[in-house]
């Protein structure tokens, strides 16, 4: 009899476990998707469909896989929830984390699916210039397109790194148990490349 539940125990702990390392390795979907540029052709008035297009963007900017990379503060947040980055880490003065806890120091190249930790070779937190936390998409469409703010890019070049900088598009490939960005990266470059060619407009609000 004991026997028979010690060995019914132990299917039970391998099937909780084999449940938990799928959990870990298969990362949710994201059910929200992104409306395809060309949708937005049918609106005539370029300033309205410049604003649509730049909303619908804005799923992917209001993402918890890119806001937490741009807060308002000095320390980074993390997951799903927006949680304070722990351990307590700052961003130092270039992004890439104070001296002595810098960000390489756990972020290494790749994600680093044992532990969790999120990877890329130029992992860094995104100027405090840039810092989306606690904005309205209004301010920070303005803020994405001030050359004074964002690291001197004209449009073109802002169009390219949203659509092909491989940092960006770690937000859809996050790894361990972290919900995607919406839609894919190639989808949310066309968005940005319509909304530039539509003449950049910002919502108002």
């Amino acid at each position: 009899m004991m026997k028979r539940f010690f060995s019914f125990s132990a299917a039970l702990l391998s099937l909780v476990f084999a449940g938990h390392a799928f959990a870990q390795l298969a990362p949710p979907a994201n059910p929200t998707t992104l409306k395809p540029a060309s949708e937005f052709d049918r609106i005539e008035n370029k300033q309205d469909r410049a604003a649509a297009l730049f909303i619908e963007a804005g799923k992917v900017i209001n993402s918890p896989r890119c806001q937490n990379c741009h807060p308002g503060g000095e320390r980074p947040t993390q997951t799903d929830a927006m949680n304070p980055h722990q351990p307590w880490v700052i961003r130092g003065a270039d992004g890439f984390g104070a001296p002595g806890m810098r960000c390489a120091t756990c972020h290494q190249a790749a994600n680093f699916e044992s532990s969790g930790v999120p990877g890329h070779p130029k992992w860094h937190l995104a100027p405090a210039s840039m810092a989306w936390q606690g904005k309205s998409l209004a301010q920070i469409c303005e803020q994405i397109k001030d050359k004074s703010r964002n690291d001197n890019m004209d449009l073109a070049a802002l169009v390219k790194h949203m659509s092909e900088d491989t940092l960006v598009g770690w937000a859809w490939k996050p790894g361990a148990n972290r919900t995607p960005a919406p839609g894919t990266q190639v989808q949310f470059g066309a968005l940005i490349r319509a909304w530039a060619e539509a003449g950049a407009y910002c919502p108002k609000s």
